[in-house]
């Protein structure tokens, strides 16, 4: 689940046209060769299988290389649903803007307007903490998942013990609003506000507010069943020698921090509707776009990043990383242009020479759209 910066690496954009394709049709092709070529070295590098796309305008192509099941050998599916991990905080920073625009509850509200004693330990204090601070990571409270161990083991955590763990962590060492720092505490809490403002649990109004309005079938927000259905990628996670199947995981662990499951057509829907302001009114839309400086050259809105592309383009950004599983999405301004790619091995450690290779070829291929 934990959020890992893409690699902005210096990298050609401007490839050739290949033979017989015209200018108008030949971006999505070409854009296609060097995903696919990417993927290719990303098995090469040790993943089990990727899946990927990519998108402009109308028309899409989609390309996979290795396989979606070590057992069965079976290809990698484009189609295959996936856990997104952190993807999911795209999600349930929409559905609080949402909440926003129906008049429900403001960003300038803090934690304690609506959840009285959630922050009330070690010198954390949710009176002073936004839920715009939540949404752009600049709360300064502690992630809960370095100190809770135990993926496989499905314990009943609650929301409240996730944020309890993290706030035992350390006290404050700095104000809210004062720096970015990655936490998926922040997250939990916002989808706790959900809970508490609509009364209902955040996978209800995901699924009215965004499933079912954007035809998204094959995403959901499971809250208590750990296990994946229909056509799905097998996760696999390297432990030294061993390679353990991740597939079954605690969806506690994560919950509206990173437990959503999809596709790469659903995420990739998603990103754009969010991205081009259909999703979301003008005033939203606005607050989803202000960013604030990440210190890596990034810079982080609400559940989006925008990052600076090698072509002097633009996007928005966010990946996603749990056990078993590693995707992400870069999206122009305009929603128009997109590359989306997953892959099933994750073993939460950054900076393998396979996110290397997949994330700067996913870079070429969004510039050569």
């Amino acid at each position: 689940m934990k959020f890992r910066r893409l690699s902005i690496v210096a990298v050609a954009c401007g490839l050739g046209l290949s033979a017989g394709l015209s200018p108008a049709t030949a971006a999505v092709p070409e854009a296609a060769v060097i995903l696919k070529a990417g993927a290719d070295r990303g098995v090469a590098d040790g993943y089990p299988g990727i899946i990927g796309m990519v998108r402009d305008g109308a028309q899409t192509q989609y390309v996979q290389a290795g396989v979606g099941d070590r057992g069965t050998r079976v290809p990698a599916d484009p189609k295959a649903k996936f856990r997104i991990g952190s993807n999911s905080k795209s999600f349930t920073a929409a559905t609080v803007l949402l909440l926003e625009a129906d008049g429900l509850l403001s960003l300038d509200d803090t934690v304690a307007t609506w959840l009285p004693n959630a922050v009330k330990a070690n010198g954390h204090d949710g009176s002073k903490i936004t839920i715009r601070q939540l949404l752009n990571q600049t709360s300064n409270l502690p992630d809960y998942t370095m100190n809770i161990d135990g993926y496989t083991v499905n314990p009943d955590w609650t929301s409240q013990q996730l944020v309890d763990g993290a706030l035992r962590k350390r006290p404050p060492n700095a104000q809210p609003g004062e720096k970015w720092e990655y936490t998926n505490t922040n997250y939990v809490l916002a989808g706790m506000i959900i809970k508490a403002v609509t009364g209902n649990e955040p996978a209800v109004e995901m699924k009215t507010r965004i499933f079912d309005r954007l035809g998204l079938t094959d995403t959901s927000l499971p809250t208590t069943d750990n296990n994946l259905y229909g056509n799905y990628l097998r996760g696999y996670y390297l432990a030294g020698p061993f390679i353990l199947d991740m597939t079954v995981t605690s969806v506690q662990a994560t919950q509206t921090a990173g437990a959503i499951v999809s596709t790469l057509d659903d995420l990739a829907t998603f990103e754009r509707a969010l991205v081009d302001g259909t999703l979301l009114p003008p005033a939203q839309q606005t607050e989803l776009k202000t960013t604030v400086p990440t210190g890596t050259g990034a810079h982080y809105g609400l559940g989006l990043m925008r990052i600076d592309t090698p072509c002097g383009r633009p996007a928005w950004y966010h990946n996603g990383a749990v056990p078993g599983y590693f995707s992400f999405h870069i999206t122009s301004d305009n929603g128009a242009k997109q590359v989306v790619e997953a892959n099933n091995e994750n073993h939460l450690i950054g900076g393998t020479p396979g996110q290397a290779h997949t994330q700067e070829a996913a870079l070429n291929a969004f510039c050569a759209l």
